[in-house]
């Protein structure tokens, strides 16, 4: 007999998620371009916004349908609020879309190197995570169709994807869904879908307007800036909704964070702002890696707020790493997901990108 009580074996097996660290292993503070987050900050509005919220009285409850919020989105997207849900981040509805759905002798699909917590919201749940091939780096449809079996219940898909930064296109999205069955749940994770061209859009939300079986989830944690915040939604059919209003936080999303994020949807001029920023220095930094061919230095081509740089020469991810830590910079490297050969750099603010490109540079032509 145990001497304490025991967590559930499929508890047991989880890897707990590792955040970006913004500090060097001695404890120094760093700029940080390890979490994706907008060099910019947050809309001038969303900032005025969250203030006056800090001013209501901290004794009262927030409202916990987010109603005014829900409305926003939904003018923002043309969307049924009554068919939004809001949570802590869109972590929080990613892990419910496992919880609601599948459980100990189901399966969640996702592919290799998708973001790290379907993962943990599989075996959270008790469900059997299975990993499907990817086609470098990025999503395989068919590999992804391929793992589901009687026993699959939930399939996640990031588009963009993290940590790779992958697009998956309007015509494989539509692909994968027509292949599953109708009571698999697809969640499309669309926490930087902000970052794209109106051409490049999955129609995701489209696809969850349409069908029964399909959960978008966003967050305002990237382009919006509110990562402090915690705040996401998710977007179904209206089965699914009532299904994750069952089991989410009564009181999910703060009073301060409803204020703001209310605030930020409704400045596009912001939004249009920080994903010129973000184009424009994702490609700077990318054409200026490209050079670094001939030392091994590869690049995945990315559609979101960060660069996976792959390092295959005499020069490692490791020795990569330990230089801009030694420049002043923190950046993800995410040698946990499989990816020990690889740094993930969030794009900074253009002096923060010329810095990036001269230490690399100078490391690898050393």
């Amino acid at each position: 007999m145990t001497s304490q009580p025991q967590p559930k074996p499929w508890i047991e097996a989880i890897h707990a998620y590792v955040p970006g660290k913004s500090t060097s292993d001695d404890g120094q503070p760093l700029i940080k371009l390890s979490a994706n987050e907008n060099p910019l900050g947050c809309s001038p509005a969303a900032l005025d916004a969250r203030l006056q919220g800090l001013a209501l009285a901290p004794s009262l409850y927030p409202d916990p349908d987010s109603t005014a919020l829900r409305a926003a989105i939904g003018r923002r997207h043309g969307l049924d609020p009554a068919r939004i849900v809001c949570g802590t981040g869109s972590d929080e509805l990613l892990n419910l879309a496992a919880q609601g759905y599948a459980g100990q002798g189901d399966e969640v699909v996702y592919v290799r190197y998708g973001f790290s917590v379907y993962d943990i919201a599989a075996r959270r749940c008790g469900a059997t995570p299975i990993v499907a091939p990817d086609n470098f780096y990025a999503t395989d449809v068919d590999a992804l169709l391929a793992c589901v079996t009687d026993a699959t219940r939930v399939v996640y898909l990031a588009n963009p994807n993290n940590p790779t930064g992958t697009l998956t296109s309007r015509a494989d999205i539509a692909r994968l869904h027509a292949g599953l069955r109708s009571d698999v749940l697809l969640v499309l994770d669309q926490a930087y879908a902000e970052y794209l061209s109106e051409d490049e859009d999955d129609h995701g939300l489209a696809l969850a307007s349409a069908h029964d079986n399909v959960l978008v989830t966003r967050t305002f944690s990237k382009i919006y800036g509110l990562a402090g915040e915690r705040i996401g939604w998710g977007y179904g059919a209206q089965g699914i909704i009532d299904t994750l209003n069952r089991i989410r936080g009564p009181f999910n999303v703060t009073l301060t964070g409803q204020a703001a994020a209310l605030a930020a949807v409704e400045d596009e001029d912001f939004v249009i702002r920080s994903r010129d920023h973000n184009t424009r220095w994702r490609q700077w930094l990318a054409d200026e890696l490209g050079q670094l061919g001939n030392h091994g230095v590869r690049l995945v081509p990315s559609h979101a707020n960060f660069l996976l740089v792959l390092f295959e020469g005499d020069v490692t991810a490791e020795a990569a790493y330990e230089a801009l830590m030694q420049a002043g910079y923190i950046v993800r490297w995410p040698k946990g997901q499989g990816l020990g050969h690889a740094l993930r750099i969030t794009i900074g603010r253009e002096a923060h990108m010329r810095a990036i490109a001269a230490v690399l540079r100078d490391l690898v032509s050393a």
